[in-house]
């Protein structure tokens, strides 16, 4: 297949590059070249270019894509942009099938039943990141009921690689240097409401099999692991892969919300409810896959990929004043 994605360099979208490159498809990545984890792999071909800028860049006029896959796209306007230059025309690329990356957040909140299915009802009135993504959903889905766009909707969920997988912190090395160093760390709640965790290799081992895949246009899919952790449960695992024993305080959601409204809109909005998905659609879907790597395993990799490499190790200063001026407010 020739797939193109509209950034490629992140959390998720970098495993996705390595392991479309080796399935042996082409692969093209269009975004402004700056942020990059991983060296990209060997034949992928870049197209430099903001994509806010206007008008799409000259590679893409006239090209034919069998998927594109936009990673970026938060806003109705991101995807109102990406229908005029992948739905035909003169001056257009075209598709046999667009994936737009949404969130597993955009899922009701406060949830009427603790299992997620694909038909669960969209609705967050807590975190307008959310309420941008269903807003971006319904614009592709009437773009496929009056047009037959090619669309497929993927929602992932908590998804880790190369990120510290946490709820109140920078999930980058500081969190690692936090636990190491016996300094508090913060749990919303009380740490026992059930979190589900996805390592990147796994969710892109499915992500591929709904690629190219005909059954998949007009579908909404989620993509996640079946393993359940309370908070508590995957902080002491994100420990014992940094050698250490965290010292977790618990602070309510609500309580955090009040001091740091960004942390607090992804917490009420999302990490503070249970999140238990049923991945029975993206099975069927994607015949034989089935998430293989449990957290515990997953968080010895990130820890030890920070590790590898001290240019990895850079500790947030305002992220561990922000997470200090939350405790010593909750303990006054």
């Amino acid at each position: 297949m020739k797939i193109l994605f509209i950034g490629g360099t992140g959390n998720i979208s970098s495993t996705l590059s390595r392991l479309v490159v080796e399935k042996g498809h082409e692969l093209h990545l269009l975004n402004r070249g700056k942020s990059r984890k991983h060296p990209l792999p060997a034949g992928v071909r870049v197209i430099n270019h903001d994509i806010h800028s206007g008008a799409p860049p000259a590679e893409l006029r006239g090209a034919r894509y069998d998927v594109v896959v936009n990673w970026i796209a938060f806003l109705p306007s991101d995807v109102e942009r990406d229908l005029a230059w992948f739905a035909g025309g003169p001056e257009a690329a075209t598709t046999g099938q667009y994936v737009f990356i949404s969130s597993a957040s955009a899922y009701q909140k406060p949830p009427a039943h603790p299992m997620i299915t694909e038909s669960t009802p969209l609705a967050n009135p807590y975190w307008e990141y959310s309420r941008n993504k269903i807003a971006c959903e319904e614009a592709l889905m009437r773009a496929h009921r009056a047009t037959g766009f090619p669309m497929t909707i993927v929602r992932p969920s908590h998804t880790y690689d190369t990120i510290v997988p946490v709820a109140v912190s920078k999930s980058d090395f500081t969190i690692i240097d936090r636990i190491r160093r016996g300094l508090p760390v913060i749990i919303h709640g009380e740490g026992t409401s059930l979190w589900t965790l996805t390592h990147a290799d796994d969710f892109a081992r499915a992500f591929l099999g709904l690629c190219g895949n005909p059954r998949a246009i007009g579908h909404a899919f989620h993509i996640t692991s079946d393993e359940w952790l309370t908070w508590d449960q995957i902080l002491r695992l994100v420990g014992r892969a940094a050698g250490a024993e965290p010292n977790l305080v618990h602070v309510p959601s609500e309580f955090i919300a009040k001091l740091d409204p960004d942390t607090g809109a992804g917490l009420l909005g999302d990490k503070s409810w249970c999140a238990l998905f049923d991945n029975t659609k993206v099975k069927s879907f994607v015949p034989g896959w089935q998430a293989e790597i449990p957290f515990a395993e997953g968080i010895q990799r990130t820890v030890a990929w920070f590790d590898a490499d001290k240019s990895r190790q850079a500790v947030d200063a305002a992220a561990n004043k922000r997470v200090d001026e939350i405790l010593a407010a909750w303990k006054r």
